[in-house]
């Protein structure tokens, strides 16, 4: 099993994501409220994390990286990607909210099409960061400057922490939780998650059961 960074393990996460969405609007049944209500609780919580994540790339890990060599050039076009995933973002947003509102056919085709477009920028997004940073971030995880983003990346307090690795080993795959477990120790994983993670588990892990990813 080759290693893999946690940034990496955290897209896999995003990508199960949407692809359980596309899945779920794809067999969403028109009138079901308590479904569409389900899907908007994931969705706030898939909103929020892409929505971080992205934020803190721009934030914390763009100066990290760019200390360790990566160009303005580059990081200046990864947060031009960012703009297009946060456009597609607001557009879902909104697509969403209509489905909670009025839950029929063509409100799920509207968030199906949303979600569609959101998942082809922020795959190419990813992958084209995998590409160009995941070499840098395994070459120089052990620099000053990779460890101290690590440690902001890891300031977001525990209610916030525990919802986050809850989320990000819903389905990790076994390279994915290496990855997490590499920087995080299992132990500090289940006391974080078993605390604070409750929320997560109890609402939103449950949607997801049925609604396996497409693989």
């Amino acid at each position: 099993m080759g290693e893999m960074s946690m940034n990496k393990a955290i897209h896999g996460a995003f990508r199960r994501d949407l692809d359980r969405f596309i899945t779920a609007l794809g067999t969403f049944q028109p009138g079901d409220r308590a479904r569409a209500a389900q899907l908007a609780t994931a969705w706030a919580n898939f909103d929020d994390q892409l929505t971080h994540h992205h934020e803190g790339e721009h934030q914390i890990a763009w100066p990290a990286l760019h200390a360790v060599g990566v160009s303005t050039e580059l990081l200046d076009a990864m947060d031009a990607e960012h703009d297009t995933m946060a456009a597609a973002l607001a557009e879902t947003r909104v697509a969403m909210a209509g489905l909670l509102r009025d839950p029929g056919d063509a409100q799920a085709a509207a968030a199906k099409a949303c979600f569609e477009t959101l998942r082809t920028v922020t795959v190419a997004h990813l992958d084209h960061e995998e590409a160009e940073l995941e070499p840098v971030y395994q070459a120089n995880k052990d620099t000053p400057e990779i460890k101290a983003m690590g440690r902001a990346f890891g300031k977001t307090g525990l209610a916030r922490g525990g919802r986050f690795f809850s989320w990000v080993l819903d389905g990790a795959s076994p390279e994915e939780r290496a990855g997490i477990t590499a920087s995080v120790p299992a132990p500090v994983l289940s006391i974080i998650g078993g605390i604070f993670g409750r929320g997560y588990r109890k609402e939103i892990a449950p949607i997801w059961a049925a609604t396996p990813p497409r693989r």
